[in-house]
């Protein structure tokens, strides 16, 4: 059935690249994060990739897009934010199988401590912890799948704030509850470095993960050109690629940052609208994907429906 998908992903996917989106890689299984792949899944679906499709580097990928050279069941692979487990899980993994593959830094994050967002989700991880106060109201807490449900609906109320309010307010939630700092789940800048030195490509992420759309047009001016200025710095290489937090055009950034992520020189920009890309899109504005099926046929499958996306974005 595999090569049946490879042939078909072959038809479908002329001129057409997939790239596909993750975040973290576990060592074990997270209850608070069910959908994050462990090393073991995350093993399976990089030995798929290299035996049905064509990994490529984002530099390679964006010169056969421009040539229109792209080879069938082009595909590449893509990490948001910085997480220490990109360098001590993914990246062996990805060694092995010999698959390139693009990490994007929120650089505020690399100094120990860490997202807001993981902040919040750390609220609601602890099993012995059976009610939290959030703006003066308490909230009990139960199963994994109600902490689960608590815990976006909280990320969702506090993510569209600007960064400073947003900050405040979650400082403000582990003051109320006198809740302890969870270790750094973040790389440092030497640990981005050591990434870098083994071929993995790094990009940019702005510095503090901001939903660029609120924020005025100097702060996203500095969220991008900054991220890039101190990447650069701590792996002594250019940083041509970047990746817009959240991700999603027309709601979380507009033509503003994909002009400023031109202007700065930014060889490509990724989204994190569905679908693929191809010679008629902008190449700062890339669509990825990654389904998470459990299966490796249903994730073959999904990948090579997934080409069947409109292109441009």
């Amino acid at each position: 059935m595999h090569k049946l998908l490879q042939l078909a992903g072959k038809l479908l996917s002329r001129n057409k690249l997939s790239i596909l989106i993750y975040h973290q890689v576990l060592a074990e299984h997270d209850p608070m994060r069910p959908s994050e792949p462990t090393a073991e899944v995350f093993d399976w679906h990089m030995r798929l990739l290299r035996r049905y499709f064509t990994p490529l580097s984002l530099d390679d990928a964006l010169h056969h897009l421009q040539h229109n050279t792209l080879p069938a069941n082009a595909v590449c692979v893509t990490f948001d934010d910085g997480y220490l487990n990109n360098l001590t899980v993914a990246q062996p993994i990805l060694a092995k199988y010999k698959i390139p593959a693009t990490v994007y830094i929120a650089t505020g994050f690399s100094q120990g401590t860490n997202m807001w967002n993981d902040r919040v989700m750390h609220l609601f991880a602890d099993k012995d912890r059976q009610q939290i106060s959030l703006q003066g109201k308490l909230i009990k807490l139960a199963d994994w799948p109600q902490r689960r449900q608590l815990a976006q609906q909280w990320l969702m109320k506090l993510k569209y704030l600007p960064v400073g309010p947003r900050l405040a307010e979650v400082e403000q939630f582990y003051q109320e509850n006198n809740v302890s700092e969870q270790t750094s789940l973040m790389m440092t800048p030497l640990q981005i470095k050591q990434l870098a030195d083994t071929g993995v490509t790094i990009g940019a992420h702005t510095i503090n993960h901001p939903i660029l759309k609120v924020l005025p047009v100097a702060e996203q001016q500095t969220e991008i050109v900054q991220s890039k200025q101190q990447l650069e710095q701590w792996v002594g290489q250019p940083v041509n690629h970047f990746a817009y937090p959240n991700g999603v055009f027309d709601r979380d950034f507009d033509d503003t940052a994909v002009n400023i992520v031109q202007q700065v020189g930014f060889s490509t920009a990724v989204a994190t609208d569905w679908g693929v890309s191809g010679m008629a899109s902008s190449p700062h504005k890339l669509r990825r994907f990654t389904p998470w099926d459990r299966t490796a046929l249903k994730f073959h499958a999904r990948l090579i429906a997934n080409m069947r996306q409109s292109q441009p974005l």
